[in-house]
Order: structure tokens, then sequence, then C-alpha cells
């Protein structure tokens, strides 16, 4: 390693940029559809029940973020609060979410372009991976710049969505009734709806790049949730209104079809334009913080040493951006299948959530100086108890999706082998860089 240290290029706008950037992508393109034939209008009501379990959990990383904001935080604070090992397997167990999130993303990028110009798919997935691996190697804030360019697009052109359909095409008595399959409906629905706010926790994952840490990452982590609520609800409402519950829940592009009905043949280049926007931010955020996982594991030891060496002149990791782009390409050799993809990134990221929230209730039980450090944080019993009954949501979570497919917990179990091996022979350092830089 050199001694140059990564660069403070993440403003408060940036951690809002990260982190709404990074929930706001494929989800909302995909799962309104299937949640409103499940839950009819009531599907508004599962939106917001589905954001519960990411608001317990955004406290735990607002919380610590504002205590100890880490580079690759997802792995120095379960390693260092609960035990290195265990910051070691959720680091591990995130290779495969994160190699999973970048083909789903590029996939669907790629999907929706070719709606207008048709595209041979995996050539174009890697050209997309590419242009990911430039806006993040050159400097973080060049990183931030780009994140923050397409995060404005892209509400510009919901905005265009929203106002547009609400004033001239919403008809809520399409909404009625509100319950067409009861109450069991509405809970049914729910679990299809709780990936559109993972991510929003994304600029802890750089928090030693974050000016005014301690401030900015709870505030924009607070921004990043509620916008996403309001922007999801917004949308969801407008899709409803237009199209219907029956008629959003049979739809294979719900809010382009939705957009048809008062957009006219203008539709299709606008909305495409807003995936592309929604979903190349999340590719871009989810390269940054992928990145400073690994860049993490390597300080400490745990993963080769080189992924923890930094540019003396760009000052970003970037072996580990690297690495990241060469992993996106064996992830072009996985399944093309949304549903084995999705658990495939869901399964890892509900386990590192239920690590952070357990770091967090044991950092007020055992590090009474961290814990008063915190800009942000609630009384000792009750950040505790938030921290226990966000852990206790992620595991539940985890097992959701068992039925819908095994074949992405077999994934893991096989990737987690792998990882027993590599700590037994590997030898991984026994203790993590807390203080990674």
């Amino acid at each position: 390693m050199t001694d140059a240290k990564l660069a403070k290029g993440i403003d408060l706008w940036g951690v809002v940029a990260l982190g709404l950037g990074t929930a706001v992508g494929v989800s909302i393109f995909s799962a309104i559809a299937p949640a409103a034939r499940i839950a009819g209008p009531a599907m508004l009501l599962s939106a917001l029940i589905a954001a519960l379990p990411m608001y317990l959990i955004a406290v735990s990383y607002a919380f610590l973020g504002s205590a100890c904001p880490e580079s690759g935080a997802s792995f120095v604070w379960p390693a260092r609060f609960l035990h290195p090992a265990w910051g070691f397997y959720i680091g591990w167990a995130r290779i495969v979410a994160n190699v999973g999130a970048i083909v789903v993303l590029a996939l669907v990028l790629v999907k929706y372009v070719s709606m207008i110009v048709p595209l041979p798919t995996k050539p174009t997935m890697l050209a997309v991976l590419l242009l990911a691996l430039i806006a993040n190697l050159f400097g973080v804030h060049i990183a931030t710049r780009v994140q923050k360019v397409l995060l404005v697009g892209m509400l510009i052109l919901f905005a265009v969505f929203i106002v547009w359909g609400g004033a001239t095409a919403v008809d809520t008595a399409r909404m009625q009734p509100v319950f067409p399959h009861g109450v069991h409906g509405m809970i049914a629905a729910t679990p299809l709806l709780m990936g559109l706010f993972f991510g929003i926790e994304a600029a802890t994952e750089a928090g030693a790049e974050v000016t005014d840490s301690r401030r900015a990452i709870p505030l924009g982590i607070a921004l990043s949730i509620g916008s996403a609520t309001l922007l999801y609800l917004a949308v969801g409402f407008v899709a409803l209104g237009v199209l219907g519950g029956d008629r959003l829940g049979s739809s294979e592009a719900p809010i382009l079809d939705a957009a048809k009905q008062f957009m006219g043949p203008v539709a299709t280049p606008v909305i495409v334009l807003a995936a592309v926007l929604s979903i190349g931010k999340s590719l871009n955020a989810l390269f940054a913080m992928f990145s400073r996982s690994l860049y993490a594991m390597g300080v400490a030891g745990m993963l080769p040493g080189a992924l923890g060496k930094i540019h003396p002149q760009w000052k970003t990791p970037y072996v580990a951006l690297i690495a990241v782009f060469l992993l996106g390409c064996v992830g072009l050799l996985l399944p093309m299948e949304l549903t084995f993809l999705f658990l495939a990134v869901n399964i890892p990221n509900l386990l590192k959530y239920a690590s952070i929230c357990l770091s967090a209730a044991r950092v007020v039980e055992r590090h009474p100086a961290i814990y008063e450090a915190a800009a942000f944080k609630f009384g000792p019993r009750t950040m505790r108890g938030l921290g226990y009954a966000g852990a206790a949501c992620a595991v539940v979570l985890i097992f959701v999706g068992i039925e819908a497919d095994w074949r992405p917990y077999a994934l893991l179990m096989g990737w987690m082998v792998c990882g027993l091996g590599y700590a037994m022979f590997g030898h991984p350092a026994p203790h993590p860089a807390g203080q990674a830089e």
C-alpha cells in the first residue's frame, strides 16, 4: 500500500445522489406491476409497509455513519464491533450480491435502450460496465458529479410523468375498490416492494470520502429515504389512476404503458430515457460501493492487499475498481433470469443489514465513547432496541423468497463454503483495519 489517502469529494447532495440514486433503479420499473396484480390499488399501502423495515435499518446506518464514518463500512463495522470473521463473511457474501446487481442493472438498461435501437445484449452490457469504470476511476468527485447529473435528469422526467399524468389522465374511479383482494393481498405484495428501498445507505460505503460526514451522512440518508418514498407513491398513484389495478397488474412495462395513455408517441423515448438515467446512476453508485468494500477488505488483509491500493493522483481505490469491472464481466456468465438475479442480490444485502443493525446495538452496549461521539442518535435504550428490531426484520425477510427460487440460496451456500476455504487456507488477517483510510 502507498501512503495516499482517499480524497474527500462527496458533499451532502452527493450523499443524497448516491443513496437515492442506488435505490431508485430497476425496481420502480419492474415491481409495480406484480404488486398491483396481487394487491390492486392497495399496493400504495404495501409500499408504505415495505418502507418500514428500511426506515429501521436506516437509523442504524445514520447512527454509525455519524459516529465512525469508514470506507467499506459494511465490512469494517461488523468486523470491528461484532467479530473480524463476521465482517469477512458479510463482505464475502456481498461479492455475490454486488456481481448480481451489476448484471441486473446492465441487463435491464440494455433492454430499455433496445426498445429504440436494437443492440446485442452482452457486448452492450460490457460497454456499459466499461463506462461505469471510467466514471469512477479518475476521482470520486467525477463519479459524484456524474451521479448528480443522472439523478437530476431522472427526477425531471419522473416529474413530467407525475404532473402530466396527474393533471390530465388520472381517474380515481379506476382505483376502486382499494382492496380487491382484501388485506391479505396488501400484505402479500409487501415483499415485492421492499427492494425499492435497498441502497438508501449507499454513501456510508464511502464514509471516509464524505465531507463533514458526521452531519452529511445521517441527513443525507434521511433525505434519500424520504424522497424515495414520496417518488414511489406519486409514480404508483399516477400509474394506478391511469391504468387501474387490473391493467397495471398485467403490464410488462407498467410505467411505459401508463405514459402512453397521455403522452402518446413521445412516451417511449421519455420513459426509456428515464429508465436509462435511473438504472445508469444505480450502476455508477454500485461501482463506488462495491469497490470500497473490496478496498476495505484489502486494507484489512482479508483479501489480497493490492485491493487496498490508492492511486497517488486520482485518490481512488483503482485496483478495487478494476476488480469490480472484471467481476462484472464474469457475472455476464450468470443466468439472465431476473428472479434468480434479484434474490442473489437481496439475500446477502439483508445479511449485511442485519449485521449493521447488530453492530449499532453493540456500540450502544459496549462502546460508550463512540455512542457519545455520534451526531445522530436516540437514547441508549431506544437506539439499542431499534438496532435489534432492524436486525430481526432483515433476518425474517431473508427467507421470504425461498419459495420463488431456491437456486440463489444454493449459490450463496456454495460461495460461503468457498469463503470458509479461503479463510482457512488464504490466511486472512485476524483483525480488521478499523480505521481504513
